[in-house]
This record gives C-alpha cells, structure tokens and sequence, in this order.
C-alpha cells in the first residue's frame, strides 16, 4: 500500500486532504486522478523518467497533486521556498536543471525571472490548468517508477545546494521499510488526521505529506500557521498527529490562558517537532499543556542520520533529541578523533547515507569521509548514549580562546516574557577576537523602551555565566526566520560585524 492509487480503489470517497480555510476535501480517487491526470500534462511537455521539474506554489491542493504526479512518473522534483525572491529562485531552477516550473497566480511575478535565465524552462500555472477531472480511470501516459525529490539545503550558513538521493531500492508499489517503521513508531493509520500547519516546500513537511499519503491518513493543510487557528483545527477536525517547529511552540505559549482553554485537544496523540533545536523551558511548558505528546526528532534534508525521542526519555534527559535511529552517533574533535561522552564536538552518523550534493562534489566530500556523514552541527553524548546539540560549528563564538554555544544564551533569552524570538552570535572584539551579541525579536505590540537592552542582559546572565551572555542586545522588527524553522543567523552576523568594522 505504497501510494495514494491504491486507497483511491480501497476507500476512494475518504478524505485525503483537507483544506484548513475552509474545509473543502479531496478524496483518494480525486487525488489519484489530479495526480494521474498532472503526470500526464507533464509527460505531453516532453518530460520523461527521470527528467526535473520544479514547484513553486504555496501551500495549495495543487501541489500536492504535482507531487504525487511527480512521484507516479518518476521525475525528479525540486520543490521551492515561495519566500525566496527571483534572484534565488532563478538559480535554484538553473541549478537543479528544472525543464518545467510550476507556479500560481501568487508565485508567478517572482518566479518569472528564472524562466529567462538557465535554459529557460516551461511555465506551467496551476491556476490557468483545466485538467483536474475527477475519474478514478484517468489512463496514464507513462510507466509506473518511483519519483524522487531533490530538495535544497536552508542555506543558513551558504548558498544552497541541492541533496540529491537515488530511487528507494524496493519494488515500486511496495511499502518503504522507514515509512512503515514511521508508521509503526507514531501509529499512523487510516483512522489518522494530520495536521500540515508548515510550508509543504520544505523537507519535513513534505516526507510527512508523502508518508501519510502512503500510510492513509487524511493531511489538514493549513495556507498559513497561525497559533490559536491551529488549536481550533485540532478541535474541529479531531486530529491525532501534527508536525511542528519550536517557534510555533513559542506563539502557541505566548496565547492567552483563555484562548488555550477554548478547544478540545483530547484527540491530539502525536505531536511531532524538529527542524531546529527546541529550548528546554519551551518543551516543559508546552508538555505540561498537553500532555506526554510531545516527540522529537534530530534530522536534516541530506539524511546523514536521524535521533528520535518520545516524551518519557526527554523528561528523564532534558534537551537531548534522542538516539540515533539504524548507524551510530560519533562525535569527533577538528583533528577527527572521537571524543568521550560529554565532551562537545562535531556529530558524524556512521550508516549507509548515500546523498550527494548535486554537482559539488567538494562539498559532498567535505561531510562524509569513510562511512560516516555530518550535518555540520555540534554536541555530545551522555553517559546513556542520548544526543544533545550545542549549536552548529559554523556559529561557535571564540571569546578568549574560550568556546561559547549561542544555543544556550538564546534558550535563557526566549523565555522571558517580552521576546518572540532571538539570535545569538559572534562578532568582532578587539581584544579577545569575538564577542557574544544578541538580537532581539519582541512579542507584537510591545515597544523597546530605555533600558530594556540591560534588562535582557541581566536576564540572561541570572542564568548562564558572564562569558556566554550577550554584552549588548538589539532589537529587529523581525528575525530572518524562515517558517520551517531554520534562522539566517549569518546575513545577521554579517551585518552587525560590519557595523563593528
């Protein structure tokens, strides 16, 4: 049972998707043939097995649907961030060779640019397409092989580089050994309701779309995460699993008492957050809310390895994500030895990773060398073998020669009660090389006032000692945070480095 055609002949009238503005439903066998029907309007354009094609639409039926096809026709689909401008978009649909692009009405005046640079692929608008018919018998024009998805790196400390994965190895209608393991693991079924509250582009979402379309479950897409309409989605559609990142744990939190109590939430069974470290204060508060719910997971679109960690081992092992799932976590020094349990250093995945980046062979090596493979993050081990991150190695500040985790300082600084959200990093001091600067995202409404800089230092260092506290803080309107959860923290450090220079 590997893919939305054989639900659309078990059970074709159950809802595969659900739009959240407004609850209109897809069933199995409209979602069968959209897709049947896209694979083909693709297959007329002159694409084949294996042929590119890239999606930029908002989070919308239709790109759903041009997954699926996509997936059912064996290209190789790049979905894109519809946050990025034309700049980015052109070269990302340059670079990952993309013969087709398809948009929207939304996404067409910044998409539109890339279709006049890098060999100029054919637009295809979903909002100018009639070919949606509803038939479960729509013929395909194609042989059935296994699509595969080709999706780009955050780009959070670089330019963003495509991770490239062969087809899974199994029989194309055979179920995937991960996603059934998936299944079995968060009891995903066909009595499941999911809750899609983030941008289907990026890689979590997507494998989560992709999984409950082979497992069965109905998807509840939301257009756009908003905190107290999620919580009534919840109630309205009795959804059991839901994918989050910590930043819509913080809004969550920041709701009031009364709009938290306003929903029925005893049907939420699965919580599931990643994509970004989570703070220890965020995750007890939002545990001690709804329950033993909450799990985690460590991973990264490159599939260099992932931790899993359910709600009884975090209470019993704060902050850490887990252990490794299949492979073994090392965690190695610059000079690439291993390192004891508690001492930080880089974290390798020793496994059967195969990803490359596509057309960059030297930074492919650069994060896997002998049978092991990195996401270029920090931390360490504890005695039980549990994984906690310290931050990303890029992101260490050297203050003295000492080595500070901007993790820590932007954890203390989130929880206080004024802050949506905060970044921590290294710029320029004269005398001990860097120094710890915070910036500051303040809640909607709330206005900087005098002293409040010095408020927030002392905050934080009420918490942690002087060396990892931030000697200044400033404030932004808003942090480049994207909604999957990944902060740009580098156009931040550069900036207020420059500002030091």
């Amino acid at each position: 049972m590997s893919h939305p055609g054989i639900h659309a002949l078990e059970r074709p009238d159950a809802p595969a998707l659900i739009r959240a503005s407004d609850g209109e439903v897809i069933t199995w066998r409209q979602l069968h043939s959209r897709a049947v029907a896209a694979a083909n309007c693709l297959i007329e354009l002159g694409l084949h097995q294996g042929s590119a094609l890239a999606i930029c639409v908002e989070n919308r039926f239709e790109f759903v649907v041009f997954v699926w096809a996509s997936q059912y026709a064996g290209f190789r689909y790049t979905p894109i961030s519809t946050r990025l401008g034309p700049s980015e978009i052109a070269y990302i649909v340059s670079d990952c060779e993309a013969e087709v692009l398809v948009v929207s009405d939304q996404t067409i005046d910044s998409v539109g640019p890339a279709a006049s640079e890098g060999g100029a692929p054919v637009l295809l608008n979903v909002d100018r397409l009639d070919l949606f018919g509803d038939e479960l018998e729509v013929t395909p024009l194609y042989e059935r092989a296994e699509g595969v998805p080709m999706l780009y790196s955050s780009g959070t400390t670089g330019r963003p580089k495509g991770v490239w994965n062969s087809a899974p190895p199994e029989p194309i209608e055979e179920m995937p050994q991960r996603i059934a393991f998936i299944g079995r693991l968060y009891q995903i079924d066909y009595e499941s309701v999911y809750l899609s509250p983030a941008p289907l582009y990026h890689s979590a979402p997507l494998s989560f779309l992709l999984w409950l379309g082979r497992l069965g479950g109905a998807t509840v897409i939301m257009e756009k995460f908003d905190a107290a309409e999620a919580l009534a989605l919840i109630a309205q559609h009795r959804v059991t699993h839901s994918q989050w990142v910590p930043t819509m744990f913080v809004r969550l939190l920041r709701l009031s008492a009364q709009e938290r109590r306003a929903h029925d939430l005893s049907s939420h069974q699965f919580a599931i957050h990643g994509a970004a470290p989570c703070p220890v204060g965020v995750k007890e508060a939002m545990i001690d809310w709804w329950g033993p719910v909450i799990h985690e997971y460590y991973a990264g679109t490159e599939g260099a390895g992932t931790c899993m960690i359910g709600p009884e081992d975090w209470i019993t092992h704060k902050g850490s994500v887990g252990k490794a799932v299949g492979g073994v976590i090392h965690i190695m020094s610059e000079d690439g030895r291993d390192q004891p349990r508690g001492e930080v250093g880089e974290i390798w995945f020793e496994g059967d990773a195969s990803f490359e980046y596509y057309k960059d062979a030297e930074r492919t090596a650069s994060v896997r060398r002998q049978g092991r493979a990195t996401f270029g993050d920090l931390g360490y081990l504890d005695e039980d073998g549990f994984l906690y991150l310290t931050d990303r190695k890029a992101f260490t500040i050297n203050v003295g020669g000492v080595n500070v985790y901007p993790r820590e300082a932007e954890d203390a600084l989130i929880m206080h009660p004024l802050v949506a959200d905060v970044a921590v990093f290294g710029i320029p001091h004269p005398e001990y090389g860097e120094e710890v600067k915070g910036v500051v995202e303040l809640l909607p409404g709330t206005a900087v006032y005098p002293g409040l800089d010095s408020e927030l230092v002392e905050f934080c260092r009420s918490r942690l000692s002087g060396v990892k506290s931030p000697r200044s803080i400033d404030f932004e309107e808003s942090l480049p945070r994207h909604p999957n959860g990944k902060l740009y923290k580098q156009s931040l450090r550069d900036r207020y480095s420059e500002v030091v220079k």
